[in-house]
């Protein structure tokens, strides 16, 4: 790479360097070698040296100088830093064996994904660099004092005269003040006036809402007495009606069943409906219990009889029996 520099000695014997910026020369892969032929962009997005995408992803660049070879070397080393963290990471939060029938599967959970590789690519560079002595620093640039100082002259009544120039200041802030005074008070004349005005229309306002709400009162409470009044006559009238339909009713009521309860007492004494409760007692009550009564007595001699029949049987069949084993010894005698 060649320079194009400038160098001098100053005035106070420092040393001076300075040179033109200059562009980076590359070179294309199909090129003869030679250092004057360059490519020309007239884009940066199609040139190589600018790198375009995710500042994660991988970019493979030629190595052309040892710059660029320092900067594949600078990202092996991330790379592999990377890679450690990762093995880091995986010792630090690494879980237990898996569920039988199921395996551990490394996912990635950054927001951008990376390809991660156990093989790192490694070179070695080195670089030479000339047996120049360290250059001191340069001392802070102080420039010379130069020229007279600069003064100021104030001649006799330029500055402020207090005695003098006091007076109509005061004027004018007494002025303002009184004023301003006059105007506040003015104000709360003002402010009292209306309130007062306010209070009296206030006062005329209750007056008249107490006399619409009393003249309100006053007309609800006559319709309503009018309403009543109008309920109860129409109560009365209801009244009065069915007082009338009743006694119609009950009238042909009676004309109807003047002739029907002569034939229904004679239907229901034809029926059994009207007996004597004496005759009905005996009947329902008596009769049963001498008829109970009755079987009880039958059952119980009924049962007396048996049982005096089964002795007597009992008894005749023994004596037959002994009077059957005697009959042999009388006749032998």
């Amino acid at each position: 790479m060649a320079f194009v520099s400038n160098s001098q000695r100053g005035k106070n014997g420092t040393y001076v360097f300075s040179s033109r910026p200059r562009p980076v020369e590359s070179r294309s892969k199909c090129s003869s070698g030679s250092p004057t032929e360059q490519s020309q962009y007239g884009s940066i997005m199609y040139d190589r040296r600018v790198i375009r995408g995710g500042s994660r992803s991988q970019h493979v660049l030629p190595a052309k100088s040892a710059m660029q070879a320092a900067d594949i070397q600078q990202q092996h080393s991330f790379r592999g830093r990377s890679v450690d963290l990762m093995r880091s990471r995986e010792a630090w939060f690494k879980s237990g064996d898996a569920v039988p029938g199921r395996k551990h599967v490394d996912v990635q959970t950054e927001s951008y994904l990376e390809e991660l590789s156990l093989i790192l690519v490694t070179k070695n560079i080195d670089c030479q660099t000339d047996s120049f002595l360290d250059r001191p620093a340069s001392p802070l640039f102080i420039p010379a004092k130069s020229g007279d100082d600069v003064a100021t002259q104030i001649e006799v009544g330029e500055l402020f005269d207090f005695d003098r120039e006091v007076q109509p200041l005061l004027e004018v802030l007494v002025g303002k003040t009184i004023e301003q005074s006059l105007l506040e008070v003015l104000e709360e004349e003002e402010l009292a006036c209306l309130r007062a005005q306010q209070r009296a229309f206030e006062q005329l306002r209750n007056a008249e809402l107490a006399e619409l709400q009393r003249l309100q009162e006053q007309e609800r409470r006559r319709n309503e007495e009018k309403e009543c009044r109008i309920a109860q006559q129409r109560e009365a009238v209801r009244k009065e009606k069915e007082t009338s339909e009743m006694i119609a009713a009950q009238a042909c009521a009676q004309q109807f069943l003047s002739k029907l309860f002569p034939a229904v007492f004679a239907s229901l004494r034809r029926h059994g409906y009207f007996y004597d409760p004496v005759e009905r007692d005996i009947e329902t009550n008596f009769f049963q219990w001498l008829m109970v009564a009755v079987n009880d007595t039958l059952e119980k001699r009924n049962s007396a009889r048996l049982l005096l029949d089964t002795i007597i049987h009992d008894i005749a069949v023994t004596r037959q029996d002994f009077f059957a084993d005697l009959e042999p010894i009388k006749l032998d005698k």
